[in-house]
């Protein structure tokens, strides 16, 4: 990837500077030749792809469109990704409904070769909604070479407003879906301070302490109210702020007061940035 996004500060300090700049970052981002030649070769081909199996077949295409759902680690399990997408989400037993990962779900219904007889490749709009997907993701994953944190802060702020915005799931099932996405869980267990560890009780006991902690941490446990902007910057700030505390935690108590005051002298710089 020949851009490289520019993130001169860590923690809260870097979101801040990144948010300022995303218009700009993320136009030459796009504009990279990478970029470029895979949004054209995706537009060249994608209408001529009716069945699943042509999908997988063409690895360049393949690439893309999982790239677009986050599942580019599944490049080489052609078999899989096609059973994925051949069976569809109409039907309550498909493979892609009973994954823990619903951005397999996202995917199939997406392409829609399973359920229907025409599959979305053949609308006219398909392409444009993919490629930008892709553009997003890949942004986030240039990002997350330099911070994790704000690799994870990004897909926070794409993905949960989405599901917040959901009127036909209840609260908990919203609760669920958080808890089985890794980067989204990832986020919530760290501003709310809960350990990893947590993962291996009941999924009850888990869904009632992560709304117990949001509640009393965040003032709200209802997924819907993460669609206020105010709520959601609320959240990135905590999981960042808690984030860099653990770093300089891990770090020693000698060199932990170094890098505060360095982090407190790049914050002040921050401002003017």
């Amino acid at each position: 990837m020949s851009y490289i996004p520019a993130i001169p500060l860590n923690g809260y300090a870097g979101w801040a500077y990144l948010k300022r700049t995303m218009a700009a970052q993320t136009k030459a981002f796009n504009n990279a030749p990478e970029v470029k030649s895979d949004e054209t070769y995706f537009r060249d081909k994608i209408g001529k792809i009716t069945t699943a199996a042509q999908l997988v077949a063409d690895r360049r295409l393949l690439k893309l469109a999982l790239a677009a759902f986050g599942l580019e680690k599944d490049l080489d399990n052609k078999f899989f990704i096609q059973k994925v997408l051949q069976d569809g989400t109409l039907k309550t037993g498909t493979l892609a409904n009973k994954l823990a990962d619903k951005q397999y779900q996202k995917l199939s219904k997406a392409f829609g070769f399973g359920d229907y007889a025409v599959p979305s490749t053949q609308i006219s709009t398909f392409a444009d909604e993919i490629i930008s997907a892709y553009k997003a993701r890949r942004f986030e994953t240039a990002v997350g070479d330099q911070s994790e944190d704000l690799r994870l802060a990004l897909n926070l702020q794409r993905e949960l407003p989405l599901l917040a915005a959901k009127t036909s799931s209840s609260d908990n099932t919203k609760w669920f879906t958080i808890l089985g996405n890794t980067p989204l869980r990832t986020v919530f267990e760290k501003a709310l301070g809960l350990p990893s560890s947590i993962g291996v009780l009941d999924l009850d006991q888990q869904l009632g302490a992560f709304k117990a902690k949001a509640k009393a941490q965040l003032g709200t446990d209802a997924v819907a109210d993460f669609a206020d902007p105010t709520k959601l910057e609320g959240l990135v700030r905590r999981f960042l702020v808690r984030s860099e505390a653990q770093t300089y935690a891990k770090s020693g108590s000698g060199n932990a007061a170094l890098l505060l005051m360095s982090q407190i002298s790049s914050n002040a710089r921050a401002r003017y940035i």
